[in-house]
């Protein structure tokens, strides 16, 4: 059955073979089997449990949850954790660069399936389970980002991320004037922002350590002319990093059609 060992067993009666699959089934029906937990645990459920106990504590819990929703959606994770090998990693792999995903991109997608084996093996009771990442060529590469944008290529980007919606664009349009990383710019509050002083306070930044960041006039009036909610702890930027991922996708296809 779905999820278990391959169980045999060799008997001289007919009638005896037949009581023991009879009671087999019997057995994994009622969740006697002697299947491991690994055996009956998708990757999806994992990952679910994943979300619920470990992620939470993280520093980057909103760009991690965001790649969790991710791995749930992919055909791998209908298989059990057991079942999973190195190959199948590394056709995901090989997909994503076909994709022209970064080189980046795809080895923090791995670790995390990577760190999730290890959770898995050392603390859920799934001693033994073989961590298939650890066989993975992993991406290499820089991560350094060399390509600016030219005015043409600007003008038409921002037009199209403002057809979708008041933020959007006016997120772009910071992100360009002061060189935020697009994580420290979600998890901004207005009141972590002085208009007047023209500061913005960064708490969770990359290494870890709070900054102020300068706004230069057109930042200001860039973050004047956004909705401006009562309350001081709502977000600049209401999105979630997967709505702004998609919607730069798209604006950013459609402005190169243009050019």
């Amino acid at each position: 059955m779905r999820g278990f060992a391959h169980l045999s067993k060799t008997f001289t009666r007919k009638t005896d073979a037949k009581h023991w699959i009879e009671n087999t089934r019997a057995a994994i029906r009622g969740g006697n089997a002697p299947a491991t937990e690994a055996q009956r645990t998708t990757l999806r459920e994992a990952l679910e449990r994943y979300l619920r106990e470990i992620t939470p504590a993280k520093k980057g819990a909103v760009r991690e949850r965001s790649r969790i929703k991710a791995w749930k959606e992919n055909p791998l994770a209908l298989r059990f954790l057991s079942q999973l090998r190195g190959a199948d990693f590394a056709k995901h792999r090989d997909a994503r660069r076909a994709q022209g995903r970064a080189e980046n991109t795809i080895a923090i997608e791995l670790k995390l399936i990577s760190r999730l084996y290890r959770v898995a093996a050392r603390d859920w009771g799934m001693e033994g389970l073989r961590n298939p990442i650890q066989s993975v060529t992993m991406p290499a590469g820089s991560n350094k980002r060399e390509r600016r944008l030219q005015p043409d290529e600007e003008k038409a980007l921002l037009a199209e991320l403002r057809k979708a919606g008041p933020y959007h664009g006016a997120l772009a349009s910071i992100a360009i004037e002061s060189a935020m990383r697009q994580g420290e710019l979600l998890a901004l509050r207005w009141s972590d922002v002085d208009l007047q002083k023209r500061i913005a306070h960064l708490k969770d930044t990359k290494n870890s350590e709070p900054r102020d960041v300068p706004l230069s006039t057109r930042a200001v009036e860039i973050l004047k002319a956004i909705p401006r909610p009562l309350e001081k702890t709502a977000p600049l930027f209401p999105l979630s990093q997967d709505e702004v991922v998609r919607t730069f996708a798209r604006a950013r296809a459609a402005a190169a059609s243009q050019i």
